[in-house]
């Protein structure tokens, strides 16, 4: 009896899940339909355990009264699930057209970017990769920069520990190479080295406020991210990681994504590979991004305030 009444409190009406859509799409854009309804209820039922509350009207009347709420909210609705070297083709195209083409194009500096990192499983695979194929790499101005909303994944992704079941598919030189093994509560885990780390920036970032990054970056990642928009969302987002790309500097989406669905300016060089066209030649470093704020170059919640990328 105990237990239908605790599910009949947590029933999900279609009132309540339209004002949590537009909540989390006024916040992130993300766009909840109708056939997302049971994947919300299921996802935020946990959270109101967690509150003590009674329902989801409750819930939302706790929504209005702690606004902070909402970005814990939002944080509940993503997916936070990667590996690391996930949809390995995009690093051999990395290995071997995109970085023999940053060797030879001079730049000063070198920006990657890995927007919606997550646990940081993507980032410290760039990073193995930068370590491995790119010349030179410790005596260059190399960053990757790491973005995502979620601050529960960016925690895990600045610790860099990954049980081992994750470095599962990882080659063993590389394994042993860039992680060190660590026993944690009977198990066994790896932890990514400073050669790894000291490469990836870890900052909080919503891709659907303005972007505070001053400088152009040569890669940008953006991988299993756009699903979560609608096609104006999506239109707006590729239009804007265009102009923060370098000439000649290439888009990474995920296998699952597509852009033909939507006009977008980077001619189509593989599936889910875009690059943008080399205007005027790729050397250089761009150092304002027309549209975008250009007076706060660094990004919350990592690092001294104001570092730029």
């Amino acid at each position: 009896m105990r237990e239908r009444s605790l599910f009949q409190d947590y029933e999900f009406g279609d009132r309540e899940f339209r004002r949590i859509s537009a909540m989390a799409y006024e916040t992130a854009r993300l766009n909840l339909h109708q056939g997302k309804k049971l994947l919300v209820q299921n996802r935020l039922r946990k959270r109101l355990r967690a509150l003590g509350l009674s329902g989801f009207k409750e819930y939302l009347r706790y929504l209005e009264e702690n606004p902070e709420e909402i970005r814990i909210m939002v944080d509940c609705l993503t997916t936070n699930f990667t590996r690391l070297f996930r949809e390995r083709e995009h690093f051999e195209f990395l290995r071997d057209e995109v970085l023999p083409w940053l060797d030879g194009a001079g730049f000063e500096r070198i920006r990657f970017w890995s927007a919606g990192c997550s646990s940081g499983e993507e980032p410290y695979s760039l990073a193995v990769y930068l370590r491995e194929y790119l010349e030179n790499v410790d005596q260059r101005d190399v960053l990757i920069l790491a973005t995502d909303i979620s601050l529960r994944a960016l925690s895990k992704a600045k610790e860099g520990l990954y049980h081992e079941e994750q470095l599962a598919e990882v080659p063993a030189q590389w394994k042993f190479k860039y992680f060190r093994k660590r026993r944690v509560d009977g198990e066994n885990y790896f932890q990514v080295t400073p050669e790894l780390s000291r490469l990836v920036r870890f900052r909080y970032l919503n891709l659907a406020d303005p972007w505070p990054m001053k400088g152009a970056f040569q890669v940008i990642f953006c991988r299993n991210v756009m699903i979560y928009f609608d096609k104006e969302t999506q239109q707006e987002m590729v239009n804007r990681f265009h102009r923060y790309l370098v000439p000649g500097g290439y888009f990474f989406v995920g296998h699952s994504e597509s852009l033909t669905r939507i006009r977008n300016p980077f001619p189509h060089r593989r599936p889910s590979i875009y690059r943008k066209p080399e205007e005027g030649g790729a050397t250089g470093y761009a150092t304002a991004i027309p549209g975008e704020r250009e007076a706060h170059a660094g990004l919350p919640d990592d690092g001294p305030e104001g570092e730029a990328p």
